[in-house]
């Protein structure tokens, strides 16, 4: 029997051609990749954000299935091939923040796992992020959330208007933090009569820089609220004091620490002039409003005459609606990074302004691999 000639692997296939435009096509659809949009809600609700996003897009929402079993365990499946693609999942937070955290992981994990090739979160309000300082025997848990991310495999992610713009630094992938003052700034001019007779107010001195911006922008007054009202976060107890001291203890002879004085806030005041004009109190959130309600009784005595109260995120927790039909305030402005059409139902003062544009035009840049520096044009480190 004759032997089989056995030929090395590049002689047996040197005279095989590929057909004419095969490498070309192979390369445009190697630069090429497509994307998909998925959102990462079960609630029908939480969704409207996404189907805006991919209206403009010009895309179809990704088929996904995302739902509680009996036993609350959250379950999520991915109806269509995700292999080589972008992936941008779509999650706005509702009021059961934790479950939405953990659709938003699953998701990203499960895309991870089905060989997508770069994992995109577009989270407008980004969660937890007021605990992103240490407070007494805490802990950071924005840092953690972040952590889970990236260990869930996320690449990259597009969020508006962290709550302290330090966040960024939690992440060890590239964090898009997009502004709203473009679009809050819009509506003071067209929705807003004789806004040029307005001031702009920060509820405390923290706020003010933010206060301070628009202000410039709007080429208006500036107002800023200090004293008692004001309930900020640097006035929670932080745990210097902690462990107490010893009634017994005896120090080191040379370890004299000087006696601390204890914080005592000053009578309320408004350091600017509000009297005849309208007041535009502007924030990032607005969650619980009691805050809000007491500046709004504040300014009114000072002699404004029509308050509006402008965030980012109406988050609007537990009574709020009831509190703010009840207030001196005429209107309260946020955006749709939440949703907020049960409290809108309950409270005809609240408006939304919608930002669904910025959000899918950042999409489309990020996928392009385009430059992200035209969202952020006359835009401040401080809004």
């Amino acid at each position: 029997m004759p032997r089989k000639l056995l030929l090395p692997y590049k002689s047996v296939f040197s005279h095989f051609r590929a057909p004419r435009g095969l490498h070309d096509s192979l390369a445009m659809n190697a630069a090429r990749s497509g994307y998909r949009v998925f959102s990462a809600n079960s609630t029908a609700a939480s969704t409207e954000l996404a189907k805006k996003i991919t209206e403009r897009l010009g895309a179809e929402l990704g088929k996904s299935v995302v739902y509680q079993e009996t036993n609350g365990e959250t379950r999520v499946e991915i109806k269509e091939s995700v292999r080589g693609q972008d992936v941008f999942i779509i999650q706005t937070i509702p009021r059961d923040v934790n479950t939405a955290v953990m659709e938003l992981l699953i998701m990203a994990y499960a895309l991870k796992t089905s060989c997508a090739r770069n994992i995109i979160g577009v989270i407008p309000y980004f969660p937890y992020s007021k605990q992103s300082k240490m407070r007494k025997r805490g802990s950071i848990v924005c840092k953690l959330l972040a952590s889970m991310l990236a260990k869930a495999g996320l690449t990259h992610i597009i969020t508006m208007d962290l709550h302290q713009k330090e966040i960024q630094g939690f992440f060890s992938f590239p964090v898009d933090n997009l502004r709203a003052s473009p679009f809050l700034l819009q509506y003071i001019q067209e929705e807003i009569p004789d806004y040029r007779n307005a001031v702009i107010v920060a509820k405390s001195p923290g706020a003010a820089k933010r206060a301070q911006s628009y202000a410039e922008r709007l080429r208006l007054g500036l107002a800023v609220i200090h004293g008692e009202a004001q309930c900020t976060e640097q006035d929670m107890d932080d745990g210097r004091h902690s462990p107490p001291m010893l009634k017994n203890a005896t120090l080191h002879p040379g370890l004299e620490l000087p006696l601390m004085m204890a914080k005592e806030k000053p009578p309320i005041t408004v350091v600017g002039d509000v009297g005849g004009r309208i007041a535009i109190i502007v924030d990032d959130i607005i969650d619980d409003v009691e805050s809000f309600v007491a500046a709004a009784e504040i300014l009114k005595e000072r002699g404004a005459y029509k308050i509006f109260v402008m965030a980012t995120h109406g988050l609007l927790s537990a009574d709020a609606p009831r509190l703010i039909e009840e207030s001196s305030i005429d209107e309260v402005v946020v955006t749709n990074t939440v949703p907020h059409e049960v409290q809108k139902l309950q409270c005809p003062k609240i408006k939304t302004v919608d930002i669904s544009l910025i959000l899918s035009e950042a999409i489309r840049r990020i996928h392009n691999g385009e430059s992200m520096a035209y969202l952020f044009r006359n835009i401040t480190v401080d809004d």
